[in-house]
């Protein structure tokens, strides 16, 4: 006969989740701008739920041990280290996304970049059978995932000079049944020589070494956000090289500062690029930038 083993249960922490989220929300009020939310995220990446399954299990006691975690992460999280950073994922469009300090954390003012891709590629392929898009330091793959998980027959390449982050890249592209990212290690076109695209989009590094703000996003990756002494480094070597790049009537989006719009459509109508305008972000800045090639 088998023998039966009483396995002890596993420890439980005293409080439910409804007093470890008020106790984790009072911990970060002095430390975060989003203190409530930041508990929330946290916990609920531990209990691998989603936020609203926080409220239904708020009387639900915890395991020792998983609250060792969570005052763990709180910790690194009051230390300044940001969430995506501390459960290695970050949403973006309708993707769950590893990331690490590899690099840079999707942001939603992104997503304005995605939606006017989509738009120009829809609009392409009502009257042409094929279309070609490149996306310039993928980073995590964020945009070129995004946009492969709606254009599912489109060809799309991304570059990044950095290992590590192509790593990120393809480990998220893998999560993904159906979409097909061609992922190439260079910098910006380099490793794209004499291949060219109907779009390209880019979200490089656009902030101004020294800039103030920096201080606060240390965990992130430098070069993922500085880009020279006034921030248009990388945008100016986009520019310069795209026409090259891109077919007859083919565009050009770059995401950028609130406050650069004005001088990345100079970059553009120097490079030949017709047609220049500017998209506003869902807090109302001017945040992408597109020209097309004659």
């Amino acid at each position: 006969m088998p023998v039966e083993i009483d396995f002890p249960a596993p420890e439980t922490a005293p409080g439910a989740v409804a007093d470890w989220l008020a106790w984790a929300t009072a911990a970060l009020d002095a430390h975060s701008d989003s203190p409530r939310a930041d508990a929330e995220r946290l916990l609920a990446r531990l209990l691998a739920c989603d936020y609203g399954a926080l409220i239904l299990r708020r009387d639900e006691a915890l395991e020792s041990a998983l609250v060792l975690r969570y005052v763990a992460w709180v910790e690194r999280r009051k230390l300044g280290e940001p969430v995506a950073y501390i459960t290695a994922r970050q949403g973006f469009w309708t993707l769950d996304l590893v990331v690490d300090s590899a690099v840079l954390i999707p942001r939603p003012d992104t997503e304005t970049l995605v939606e006017w891709a989509l738009e120009i590629a829809r609009g392409a392929l009502k009257n042409e059978a094929s279309f070609a898009l490149a996306d310039l330091g993928t980073g995590s793959g964020a945009i070129a995932l995004a946009l492969a998980s709606e254009l599912r027959n489109v060809s799309i390449v991304a570059t990044d000079y950095s290992p590590a982050a192509l790593d990120i890249a393809r480990e998220n592209a893998q999560a993904l049944p159906g979409v097909n990212v061609e992922f190439i290690e260079g910098s910006w076109f380099e490793p794209l020589a004499g291949r060219s695209f109907d779009l390209i989009v880019s979200n490089p590094p656009y902030i101004a070494e020294g800039d103030p703000h920096l201080p606060a996003l240390r965990y992130e990756p430098h070069s993922a956000l500085t880009s020279g002494p006034d921030g248009l480094a990388a945008l100016r070597a986009i520019t310069a090289d795209a026409v090259a790049h891109l077919q007859p009537g083919g565009r050009l989006l770059l995401e950028h500062g609130a406050d650069q719009a004005g001088a990345v459509q100079v970059l553009l109508q120097n490079a030949g690029f017709i047609d220049i305008a500017t998209r506003r972000d869902l807090g109302g800045n001017a945040r992408v930038t597109g020209g097309r090639r004659p």
